[in-house]
């Protein structure tokens, strides 16, 4: 999902129509309000931002973003009429990661933004919460930057949480993806390779939440 934040209706509608074209899920808002609203349902892929709003600057939606763990490192491009060099300054270093001045063509655009999701998916790969950092590709765990060996049925299913950070994994549902069997009452199973799991991993341990009576989840940072 795409979000865009624009309040000319000419431009909106082009851009939004362009990237459903391409195959991208995208909305347009002309108000911050309207835009806020939308990402305390559902936060994008990434978003597309005016400078020049009503009700808000998109500086200050910029700054907002940036300032809140949940979309500290969501992908922002800018869009603005403004093309000084001191506009541009001012949006990279208020923490936007790539910058187009109006008028800019739908091919640029669509080429900023396939790059930006490639390099967002990359980073998505290497899984964080406070002090633990988990890369599947490389099969590494760092707990408080020390090393930290883990089992495979271990290392899987802390894999399954957090990349499901935020919503809750029932026994059943970890049964199933981790050992690949449905649930058949053994769900102390799952019991057992928590506790050993936080044992391992010490004080980031404490990320791993218990829902007492269905399962366990890895909370979203605020």
């Amino acid at each position: 999902m795409i979000y865009l934040l624009e309040d000319d209706d000419s431009i909106r509608e082009l851009v939004i129509y362009t990237l459903n074209s391409q195959g991208m899920e995208a909305h347009g808002f002309p108000l911050p309000s309207l835009f806020w609203s939308a990402m305390a349902d559902q936060t994008p892929s990434l978003v597309l931002l005016d400078i020049m709003l009503p009700e808000e600057d998109g500086i200050s939606v910029l700054r907002k973003l940036r300032s809140s763990a949940r979309t500290a490192g969501l992908p922002i491009i800018m869009l603005t009429a403004k093309g000084t060099e001191f506009d541009k300054v001012l949006g990279l270093d208020s923490g936007a990661d790539d910058y187009i001045s109006k008028p800019f063509g739908m091919m640029e655009l669509l080429s900023r933004v396939r790059a930006l999701l490639r390099r967002a998916q990359q980073e998505a790969d290497v899984y964080r919460c406070g002090a633990l950092t988990v890369d599947p590709s490389r099969h590494t765990v760092t707990a408080g930057g020390r090393d930290v060996a883990l089992t495979q049925k271990e290392f899987e299913m802390l894999c399954l949480l957090l990349k499901n950070q935020g919503q809750v994994l029932s026994r059943e549902q970890l049964l199933d993806t981790v050992w690949g069997y449905a649930f058949t009452g053994e769900s102390r199973t799952v019991d057992v390779h928590i506790r050993t799991l936080r044992q391992k991993l010490g004080d980031a341990g404490s990320c791993i939440e218990t829902v007492r009576g269905y399962g366990y989840k890895i909370s979203r940072k605020s």
